[in-house]
């Protein structure tokens, strides 16, 4: 092995993006895989914490960074999850997780795509689409990964970043199963016209909102308005970079549990049209107040996508080597605590630094990634082991370790 590795990334989803940007920054050779023949497009909103920020501001260059943070959401009235009743009622509310936060400009929430979209600027000639990962095999001079058409790519690391169906994992921790919680969602957004931003309940205003209804149905809100638009902002920082202009929007997403009477089978909702999952989510917000079974009204049908809640349970400790993993490759959680996107760029900025210490030959390469890995499963698995709980989507919920300072 060299003494600057060269660092193979399987998935190009947020946290292998990130890590990416970090690597490029410190200098470090490395190549992006993805299954996708593009840029995953999917998802809106991400909420953002002090956590994830500080990663971004360590592996992005500055007009990246400024970028990430010029199209970030406006401050939000309360930087705190809201939960409501279905008529909607505040019933509580619980404040993010996350390392202090800037007060000037702090992390608040970005469109997903904007976030990628950054994050994939100057990595071109690094980038390589359409290569499925399915499994790799550890070489006496380091790891070759391999892909579905027959094809193969050599390195000294192999990162696993490639999300909670992880081939890398699925080898490298076989033990470690997805677990389907059963429950199903519609996630959806609302552009935010002259007509909708007035009619918006109080509660829009915060950091997120959530409302528990009867039915064994849950809805989720939540705001994105830049504070620059997305396409100004890219023009001046990023020129000629692929940055789509994104408008304003609610992020409006339906969980339907499953013992619910409205639960569908998983052949209905992914095989049904727009119309159809749009008479779902109304269905769901019926009997519910006005000013919340409204918003539905609003939602783009187009924009409508189903999605199932699944996580990993911690792993056992494991025996360090070159191949590693970040992000929902090894900590996949439910979104109870917003923490799912946040943790993946944390990991991504932990791994940059560790690797940065072994290519300056600080420590040994293994011995890096072991502190890594030990790490993460100090700081990321309690917020994995507190989002499964059952008890975990009220705003009561605070548990101690990750709530430290909490009176």
């Amino acid at each position: 092995m060299s003494s600057r590795p060269h660092v193979l990334i399987a998935g190009g989803g947020i946290g292998g993006l990130c890590l990416a940007q970090g690597l490029r920054r410190a200098g470090i050779s490395f190549a992006l895989y993805e299954s996708s023949p593009a840029l995953a497009q999917g998802g809106y909103r991400l909420h953002m914490n002090g956590e994830g920020g500080r990663a971004l501001r360590q592996c992005l260059p500055e007009p990246l960074h400024e970028l990430y943070a010029q199209t970030s959401r406006t401050p939000p009235r309360r930087e705190v999850m809201v939960e409501l009743d279905h008529q909607g009622a505040e019933v509580g509310a619980r404040p993010h997780i996350g390392v202090a936060d800037d007060p000037a400009r702090p992390d608040t929430a970005v469109n997903r795509r904007t976030l990628r979209q950054i994050m994939a600027v100057g990595l071109d000639d690094a980038l390589h689409f359409g290569h499925t990962v399915t499994g790799f095999t550890t070489e006496a001079d380091g790891v070759r990964l391999h892909f579905a058409d027959g094809g193969s790519a050599t390195g000294d690391v192999l990162v696993g970043a490639d999300g909670i169906n992880s081939a890398v994992r699925a080898q490298l921790l076989p033990e470690v199963p997805v677990v389907d919680t059963g429950v199903r969602c519609l996630y959806a957004l609302a552009p935010l016209t002259a007509g909708l931003a007035p009619a918006l309940p109080d509660a829009m205003h915060d950091g997120f909102a959530v409302a528990a209804g009867p039915d064994g149905v849950i809805f989720a809100y939540g705001l994105y308005d830049p504070r620059r638009p997305v396409a100004d902002a890219a023009a001046e920082l990023a020129p000629g970079a692929a940055i789509d202009p994104v408008e304003p929007y609610l992020m409006i997403n339906v969980s339907i549990t499953p013992d619910s009477p409205l639960r569908r089978s998983d052949e209905e909702l992914w095989g049904s049209d727009a119309p159809a999952r749009h008479d779902l989510m109304r269905a769901a917000a019926r009997g519910w107040h006005p000013d919340l079974a409204g918003l539905v009204e609003h939602v783009d049908p187009a924009s409508i996508f189903p999605a199932s809640i699944r996580h990993l349970r911690p792993a056992e400790p494991w025996t360090p080597g070159p191949v590693t993993l970040l992000g929902d490759a090894i900590h996949a959680m439910p979104p109870n605590f917003g923490a799912g996107g946040n943790t993946a760029l944390r990991d991504a900025a932990a791994l940059a630094r560790a690797l940065r210490r072994a290519a300056t030959g600080e420590v040994p390469l293994v011995d890096a990634i072991a502190a890594y890995e030990a790490d993460l499963r100090a700081e990321v698995f309690p917020i994995l082991r507190a989002a499964i709980d059952p008890r975990s989507a009220g705003a009561g919920f605070q548990p101690d370790e990750i709530y430290p300072t909490r009176q």
